[in-house]
């Protein structure tokens, strides 16, 4: 990422976020941060990097000093005080935020989330068939491609009332919204008519629901009130969008990312599949443990609304604080060994993950995506004895938003009788 140093002299700390070698493996350059600059200026893209545990937290939940009302994302097309109209309330703060994430939560309820997991168990068992006729074929597949990539869309187009036939297109359109292309350091053309075309998508929905009612997420969003306050048209749009896109990329990476690194700890794996008839009573810390160590967010944006000190630096108001929670996940001053894999790992500690982040915009979606996960898992310990992931052939998403793979080859071993 930068070029070599004289003998004896350390290269200079250089933070490039859309650099492609920084996304292959973003930990060394991490563990440098917390040790040298733990508040880093990253003067090219004007950034100003937070990665200790202690002033992640702290700045997550100081959002009156540290807002959300520019967006979450790092690029400069999304930096906008519109950007609420396709973040939602992730780029409110205070009483507009409580206000949306209120009348949300009266439509999006624990209950439609529990709800979901005979779907989600029937969609699992749909894809895994088609997985393993994939791996009997060609002695592999592609846990993306056939599964995992497929999975998360399908489960949140059925809480939205997307129909079976759109869902492909969808799917398509809200991966390249997190692409990234090699030297372009914002949302590149096609991710920009990717949003262009989901919006205009998701308008037509709201507007056909406005129409006739179904038993839908998008209707009872339309239908949701608090104190006689209902969402506008362009906010059930915009939570829509932050579903699609957020609730779609994350869950894939994460069910990714849980094969991966499982596969390298080759014991573990050993355990984790030696209990078909439990599998929840590993499976759960395996998703925890996943969520930990490399963790599908990695880093999240705010406006400084005023002169902050963070780590004894001033961070100046107006400015734009990069918080990385991927590195807040692997900080030695929380975690032990924290570059190691353990799905022994103490609760205690799973308990200090930042990966759904904390306080007022703690992630809505947390738990489908450990819904979704647990699911999956706990079937794919049923069927399978054995996976084993060609990390070689591995091939990761370059995004500043989401980490995890695109394309990641596996060859399982059916269970007998599986």
């Amino acid at each position: 990422m930068s070029a070599p140093s004289p003998a004896g002299v350390a290269d200079a700390l250089r933070f490039d976020p859309y650099d492609y070698d920084f996304h292959e493996d973003p930990y060394p350059l991490y563990r440098r941060l917390r040790d040298e600059e733990p508040v880093h200026h990253a003067t090219q893209d004007d950034l100003w990097v937070v990665s200790r545990h202690a002033d992640v937290f702290e700045v997550l939940r100081d959002d009156e000093t540290f807002s959300n009302r520019m967006g979450v994302s790092l690029d400069a097309s999304a930096w906008s005080r519109d950007a609420h109209r396709v973040m939602s309330f992730l780029a409110l703060d205070g009483a507009e935020q409580n206000r949306i994430r209120k009348l949300v939560s009266a439509a999006f309820t624990p209950r439609r989330v529990r709800e979901l997991t005979p779907q989600i168990q029937a969609l699992t068992e749909q894809y895994l068939a088609r997985t393993f006729a994939a791996n009997a074929g060609a002695g592999e597949a592609d846990w993306i491609g056939e599964f995992a990539g497929k999975l998360p869309m399908d489960v949140i187009s059925e809480m939205m009332g997307v129909p079976e036939a759109d869902r492909d297109e969808v799917r398509r359109l809200a991966d390249l919204l997190v692409h990234r292309e090699a030297g372009v350091r914002d949302v590149p053309p096609a991710g920009m008519e990717a949003a262009i075309a989901i919006f205009t998508y998701l308008s037509e929905m709201v507007v056909q629901r406005r129409r006739a009612a179904t038993d839908d997420l998008t209707s009872a969003l339309i239908q949701a009130e608090v104190d006689g306050d209902h969402l506008k048209d362009h906010e059930v749009i915009a939570f829509l969008l932050l579903m699609i896109v957020a609730g779609n990329e994350t869950t894939t990476k994460l069910l990714g990312n849980a094969l991966f690194h499982l596969s390298a700890h080759p014991d573990q794996r050993a355990r984790v599949l030696a209990a078909p008839d439990d599998p929840g009573s590993l499976v759960v810390p395996w998703v925890e443990e996943t969520l930990r160590f490399d963790t599908s967010s990695q880093m999240l944006a705010r406006y400084v609304v005023r002169d902050a000190e963070v780590a004894g630096v001033t961070i100046p108001a107006g400015a734009k604080a990069l918080v990385l929670l991927g590195s807040a996940n692997r900080d030695e001053r929380v975690f032990t060994e924290p570059t190691r894999f353990d799905i022994g790992r103490d609760k205690a500690e799973l308990g200090q993950s930042l990966s759904f982040g904390t306080g007022r915009h703690f992630c809505l979606g947390a738990n489908l995506a450990r819904l979704e996960a647990r699911v999956v898992l706990e079937e794919l310990v049923r069927r399978v004895e054995h996976f084993e992931v060609h990390a070689d052939r591995a091939v990761r998403v370059h995004s500043t938003s989401v980490r995890g793979f695109a394309h990641l080859p596996v060859t399982f071993t059916e269970r007998t009788g599986g």
